[in-house]
């Protein structure tokens, strides 16, 4: 589906941005600990973009709303896990940090979706 390949394509661009952002914008700025959790962020959103992109393709040869749902808990959990690590190493605000476990519960609510779908399409 266009939309998951669109997201995709957003969260690719926003992933390296935030990536180059990180090393060179809050160098000397944030704590060594801070940048680690900003680069953790940086890392799993990529990981999920590449994941929403992979649902995008899938949904070309499979309509199945297994596979839907799976490409939004990666999208909901690039926003809470990614997002709030971002908030969290700026911040410092453990309100967001404890947030972050959420987006981790998406994730793998996601993978478990995804290989669903692809079981029972196979």
């Amino acid at each position: 589906m266009k939309l998951f390949l669109m997201l995709g394509a957003i969260n690719g661009f926003l992933a390296v941005a935030l990536g180059a952002f990180g090393a060179h914008g809050l160098e000397g700025k944030v704590s060594e600990k801070a940048l680690g959790t900003w680069e953790k962020a940086v890392n799993y959103q990529m990981f999920h973009t590449m994941a929403m992109l992979a649902v995008g393709l899938l949904l070309a040869k499979w309509q199945t709303g297994g596979l839907m749902w799976a490409g939004w808990m990666f999208f909901i959990g690039i926003i809470l896990f990614s997002g709030t690590l971002y908030i969290y190493s700026v911040t410092g605000a453990k309100t967001f940090a404890m947030i972050t476990p959420i987006g981790g519960v998406a994730f793998l609510i996601g993978w478990v979706l995804l290989g669903y779908a692809v079981m029972k399409g196979l």
